[in-house]
């Protein structure tokens, strides 16, 4: 599959996708899609369609972002020192399609001890239920 161009994303994309994705934007705490949503099932890339995350290794952060202990592969991702904003952050980007997706922090749970805070809107949920009708039925075992 070909590279869509920035314009095509800008078309494809609502907005606050392309703002977070594309330009490194951050949505506001508590007022995106999947902060609070508990379901199972998988969260893949809103570019390219890749399985990035799991239920089963999101946690309730409280922080107002859908939060994680780790991604579902970690060669999926690419991390890279982020001092904007006056602070030193680990930035958190799809390897792929070189998406934004948020930023990991070392307060998360045991045993990992991470927090992969991630923007709602670099992400698209499939639930479980729709995981072989969408194409991932090979992950449906993750949830056995």
């Amino acid at each position: 599959m070909a590279e869509e161009s920035r314009e095509d994303l800008k078309k494809r994309l609502t907005p606050i996708q392309f703002e977070v994705t594309q330009k490194n934007g951050t949505e506001r705490p508590f007022q995106n899609e999947y902060w609070d949503l508990m379901d199972e099932g998988l969260y893949v890339d809103i570019i390219n369609g890749e399985p990035i995350f799991s239920s089963k290794e999101k946690f309730a952060s409280d922080c107002g972002w859908p939060s994680f202990t780790k991604p579902l592969e970690e060669e999926k991702v690419i991390e890279h020192l982020d001092t904007t904003m006056g602070m030193r952050r680990t930035e958190v980007r799809t390897k792929n399609s070189d998406s934004h997706l948020g930023h990991v922090f070392p307060d998360g749970p045991p045993p990992e001890g991470l927090r992969y805070c991630m923007n709602s809107a670099a992400l698209r949920f499939i639930p479980k239920e729709k995981l072989q009708e969408e194409g991932y039925g090979g992950y449906l075992e993750l949830f056995e």
